[in-house]
């Protein structure tokens, strides 16, 4: 029930949706009326990461708005690791189970994307054809609206959120935060036991070995190639150097490593930290309303930038529920949903729409979105650093598990 105490933060924007280009989209397209009808009644199971309680809330209302306003009945259907959830489609692919599959719609981006397009594991093209798409979305915006970790798009997934990584630090404690890999390894130094970072391949602990070698590697454009394409060995040897120092002066003297970006942030409030990192942009301030973290947290970012990223939805080739879940992602899409996930009380995830595309009473919608005590603007977040090419992430993790995992 917490979600729909929330739902009156986004009013205003119900208000004016009836006002935007998707009623009228809705009412004009025939292929998309087919679509509505077609919904009606399905249940759609949608596999997404379900580590945290406030993400958790925010899928439960979006559940209970496509129930009311498609009779679209949608399932969240919690998952830790989403390569678990494209190898049971890719079981049942080989099982010749071409229908009726288990997954309806995916929380996805990255090496698993691209896993799934490489196997014809995905429903589509659509993403391209949603009317919120078509209406908000300029694809021209950033690269990773269409290149999803160096994977094309191709409207085989459809874009609901942004992410950037962000560090975060208690001011009562610690005036000058490091602001790059060179400093936070100095501070080590000089701080025995304060610094670390989570343990590969839990995602935020891989998105921290890129934005070393990012930083670390002489030419950081061969990042964007597939890594067979380069000399592995040559472009991280700098990153395996600055780990090889930094874990003997890391917290429990890198022989252990937090599980996530909470766990992280449980150390900081115990102050057995100094710095906890997320990929959450609103992180500090969501933990501190819920007395998770102490008011004196702040959240900054790296003075060259940090790694982002889109993160999207896909279909699976053989869900039972296609019309539904098309249903589902373009509500995601809506102005409605958009704004009440950057509401950094409920969320904070930073929309994926144009503003320039909204009408000027959800323009206001968004301008009137409180801003968390310790989240920061988008001037402020700077310099949003490319993924990787997705070939990258896999063979971090298993260099970084050869040399250190225990």
């Amino acid at each position: 029930m917490k979600s729909l105490l929330r739902f009156s933060s986004s009013c205003l924007l119900a208000s004016s949706l009836a006002m935007s280009p998707l009623a009228f989209s809705e009412s004009s397209n025939d292929s998309w009326q087919k679509i509505l009808e077609e919904a009606k009644g399905q249940t759609v199971y949608w596999n997404a990461w379900g580590g945290a309680d406030n993400i958790n809330a925010y899928i439960e209302w979006v559940a209970e708005r496509v129930e009311q306003d498609y009779q679209v009945h949608l399932k969240h259907v919690r998952i830790q690791d989403t390569a678990n959830t494209v190898s049971r489609v890719l079981a049942e692919k080989t099982a010749g189970k071409d229908v009726n599959g288990s997954v309806d719609l995916i929380w996805i981006n990255g090496e698993n994307f691209r896993a799934m397009k490489d196997n014809n594991l995905l429903f589509g093209p659509f993403a391209n054809d949603l009317p919120n798409y078509q209406a908000y979305i300029n694809p021209e915006a950033r690269q990773s609206l269409t290149q999803d970790f160096g994977t094309a798009v191709d409207g085989m997934e459809s874009p609901w959120g942004m992410a950037q990584v962000i560090f975060m630090y208690d001011t009562d404690t610690l005036d000058n935060p490091p602001r790059s890999m060179s400093e936070l390894l100095s501070y080590a130094k000089a701080h025995p036991g304060r610094i670390s970072y989570p343990e590969p391949p839990q995602f935020l602990g891989s998105t921290f070995l890129k934005q070393a070698l990012h930083e670390l590697a002489i030419n950081p454009e061969v990042l964007l190639k597939p890594v067979k394409q380069v000399d592995f060995d040559a472009v991280t040897a700098p990153l395996w150097r600055f780990l090889n120092q930094l874990h003997p002066v890391a917290w429990r003297r890198g022989t252990a490593f937090p599980s996530s970006s909470e766990e992280m942030m449980r150390l900081l409030d115990d102050r057995e930290i100094d710095v906890a990192l997320s990929f959450d942009v609103s992180a500090a301030s969501v933990h501190i309303a819920q007395g998770n973290l102490p008011d004196t947290v702040r959240s900054y970012v790296f003075t060259e930038g940090t790694i982002g990223n889109t993160h999207f939805v896909a279909i699976p080739y053989n869900s039972s529920a296609t019309a539904g879940a098309q249903i589902v992602a373009n509500y995601l899409l809506s102005p409605e949903a958009q704004a009440y996930k950057q509401d950094p009380t409920v969320w904070g995830d930073l929309t994926v729409l144009d503003y320039n595309k909204l009408a000027p009473q959800q323009q206001a919608a968004f301008d009137a979105l409180p801003q968390g005590i310790a989240t920061l603007s988008l001037d402020q977040l700077g310099t949003t650093l490319p993924e990787p090419h997705s070939s990258w992430m896999e063979a971090l993790e298993i260099e970084w598990r050869k040399r250190y995992a225990n």
